[in-house]
């Protein structure tokens, strides 16, 4: 998906999302926004590793 196809459907999404959780969502956006860009990628890192990794993370869990 492009990124404009993701703000598409993030607005989508949240036009649909129960009123009570828009202020939650307000704030967790507003977490990321003030994370630096070097935050973000490692943050993206470690999710693709935990992704990629999947498998291997439930056995060590077991």
């Amino acid at each position: 998906m492009t990124t404009k196809e993701i703000r598409k459907e993030i607005n989508r999404v949240i036009q649909e999302v129960p009123e009570n959780f828009l202020e939650d969502i307000l704030s967790y956006l507003k977490q990321i926004e003030k994370k630096s860009r070097n935050d973000i990628e490692a943050f993206s890192d470690l999710k693709r590793i935990f992704k990629e990794d999947q498998e291997l993370l439930d056995k060590l869990a077991k």
